[in-house]
């Protein structure tokens, strides 16, 4: 199987391992002076590119659960990574309805968790909880 490979930048590596790690609920396979590395199973990836007026680049990360119980454990771990909880409920986006949460690691990117429950003709509005700059 392939692996999607994401990287970020941060500022404090170990606030970022700390949260990571609960996000994920694994610790990292790998841990150098500047660098860690999760080799994850779970999640499968979900990559998604928009078009529109805001800035080009990375806008937010996510979780996709396959179903309402396996999203609850997701936003349990959210709530465990001392970090923000921001729960949005089931709402319309991305021709798509899904229950979904927010949070944001330690350098404040924003990662969302969600359930699609199906899909929708409409696009929805864009979050709430992430920049409207975007």
């Amino acid at each position: 199987m392939k692996r999607l490979h994401v990287s970020f930048n941060v500022r404090d590596l170990d606030a970022s391992i700390r949260f990571y790690s609960k996000l994920f609920d694994s610790e990292p396979t790998l841990v150098r002076k500047d660098y860690a590395k999760w080799l994850l199973d779970d999640p499968r990836m979900n990559f998604v590119i928009e078009s529109g007026d805001g800035p080009v680049g990375f806008s937010h990360a996510g979780l996709q659960s396959d179903s309402s119980d396996e999203l609850h454990d997701v936003f349990e771990r959210m709530k465990s990574a001392e970090a923000p909880y921001l729960p949005e409920g089931v709402t319309t986006c991305c021709y798509h309805k899904s229950e979904k949460s927010w949070t944001s690691d330690p350098d404040g990117v924003m990662w969302e968790a969600f359930h699609t429950q199906h899909r929708t003709e409409e696009r929805g509005e864009v979050s709430q909880f992430l920049p409207q700059e975007r």
